[in-house]
């Protein structure tokens, strides 16, 4: 089987493109949930704190060629300064949180479902016999084993 054939069998599996449409979905809503962390949860949140922006918050490691102190990440950045920018960490592990988040909701939908949807056990079709214990026919009248007649027992 030459290799290209095998490939197309692999892509065109059902998981393949499953998984191909998961991470197209994903990463559009990895954009929404970084515009609402960014855009909309932060900013009230810096507030409360007074007027304070994460994505300034970071550690000056070394000046760039304009020497410090910077008033903000932009700054810094333009002067060159070597920095450990532990605010737009912040943000990214607000948003990672929030995903982790919905993707647990998301699984616990999916578990609910698929317990919803199991079929009880059919009911047994067969019985032990009073006399012998061997398993016989639910409908049987005599026991084909020791053949005792169920009717009488």
């Amino acid at each position: 089987m030459s290799m290209l054939k095998e490939f197309r069998e692999f892509a065109v599996r059902g998981n393949v493109v499953d998984m191909a449409v998961g991470i197209i979905i994903g990463g559009a809503f990895t954009t929404i949930v970084k515009s609402l962390v960014s855009d909309v949860l932060m900013p009230p949140l810096g507030l409360l704190m007074g007027g304070v922006d994460f994505a300034n918050f970071f550690i000056v490691l070394k000046n760039g060629l304009a020497a410090g102190p910077y008033t903000t990440l932009a700054d810094a950045q333009t002067a060159g300064a070597v920095t450990i920018n532990y605010g737009l960490f912040l943000d990214a592990l607000i948003s990672f949180l929030i995903v982790a988040f919905a993707v647990f909701l998301l699984v616990k939908a999916i578990n609910k479902l698929k317990r919803e949807q199991v079929a009880p056990p059919p009911p047994p079709n067969t019985k032990d016999c009073p006399l012998c214990f061997s398993a016989i026919p639910i409908k049987a009248s005599r026991c084909p084993h020791c053949t005792s007649d169920l009717s009488k027992v």
